[in-house]
């Protein structure tokens, strides 16, 4: 039987383009692979996958949530903290990752993310 080997890109809606396009791309700084902030589809390319957005005149936020890994957590959230302003605390969470949460212009939830577990403890 086949298997499934990777993920290529997660598409969510959107209701404006052009306020998605700047959190997206200005202030998270995501490389712009497709599209642009007067299209209604637009890509951005993170270590080889895709992000994509989805223009939509209503845009439903249901639970759910994108992680996106850095390399440094806390200088990040400081930076988003200035841009922002509603950004949770950084934490360390008992499966290894160091984290912060924050909400994109239509509510959808984004973890901001980086392994804290040593090279020992994978072994």
């Amino acid at each position: 039987m086949a298997k499934i080997t990777n993920i290529s890109a997660v598409t969510i809606q959107v209701t404006s383009m052009p306020r998605s396009f700047q959190f997206y791309h200005k202030i998270l700084g995501l490389k712009l692979a497709y599209g642009g902030q007067n299209e209604s589809f637009s890509s951005f390319e993170i270590g080889g996958r895709y992000l994509n957005l989805q223009l939509s005149s209503r845009c439903e936020t249901r639970w759910g949530r994108i992680i996106l890994h850095c390399d440094d957590v806390d200088g990040f959230y400081r930076e988003l903290k200035r841009q922002l302003g509603d950004v949770s605390e950084p934490q360390d969470a008992p499966w290894g990752e160091r984290y912060f949460h924050i909400r994109d212009p239509d509510g959808h939830e984004l973890s901001i993310a980086k392994s804290i577990k040593s090279k020992a403890s994978a072994r």
